[in-house]
């Protein structure tokens, strides 16, 4: 027998995860990742649809004495958001990105089931902490860092590897932090170099990579902001 109050109910489970995925996906996106509004929003309103699902749309009326574990399709989530994760998380030479990113995917998916369970004070703090965990803690990692300006990806070509230390040279005298650093060959005077750095200005990069591009034989072949 149709239940109308009880669809209703449901409908408003997925409006409500779906809003909340869309809240995240919206920081996501205004910060240029690759998983934003649809990403957060797909996630999280797929995960309260198998919710609801497991626990009412295998077990025939709410109130039918039938043996049913509401629990079985919901925990496959839990592993499931892992695949869409691992699609998140990049290797681009020495950098992993999209790990944070991979993350409130996984959180999103937890929001998600809150909702379609009908827990909506949870899911709704869940998104709230997920959310300042994505920006306010963010900016408070990069001033605890030094800086507040984030860590920058800088990816060179150079003609002999003698020359990345004109580089390093370079962002020292930039008063730039150096993270990682890694070199491969890739042919008969052909090097590729791939720097983490980190400045307190924007302009302080840009005046060191300024600096960099004007070294003969080294070519900068891009530079963008990690994860």
């Amino acid at each position: 027998m149709f239940d109308l109050p009880l669809q209703l109910d449901l409908s408003v489970r997925l409006i409500v995860a779906a809003a909340l995925g869309l809240a995240v996906g919206f920081e996501r996106e205004i910060h240029g990742h690759p998983a934003g509004l649809r990403t957060h929003m797909l996630v999280a309103s797929g995960s309260a649809l198998f919710t609801v699902l497991s626990a009412y749309g295998f077990s025939g009326e709410p109130n039918a004495a039938v043996v049913v574990d509401p629990t079985r399709i919901a925990a496959q989530i839990v592993s499931g958001i892992g695949f869409l994760g691992a699609g998140a998380i990049l290797k681009d030479g020495i950098v992993i990105r999209g790990l944070t990113t991979a993350a409130s995917l996984w959180a999103m998916a937890a929001v998600g089931m809150a909702a379609g369970a009908g827990e909506y004070i949870i899911a709704g703090v869940a998104t709230a902490t997920i959310l300042v965990s994505l920006w306010p803690i963010n900016a408070l990692a990069e001033r605890l860092h030094g800086t507040t300006t984030p860590e920058v990806q800088l990816r060179l070509s150079m003609e002999r590897l003698e020359s990345l230390g004109n580089v390093t040279g370079i962002l020292v005298g930039h008063r730039l932090e150096i993270g990682q650093i890694s070199t491969q060959r890739l042919g008969k005077s052909s090097y590729r170099a791939d720097l983490a750095i980190r400045g307190r200005t924007p302009s302080v990069i840009t005046g060191a990579v300024a600096a960099i591009d004007e070294l003969d034989g080294v070519d900068i072949i891009s530079t963008s902001q990690a994860d």
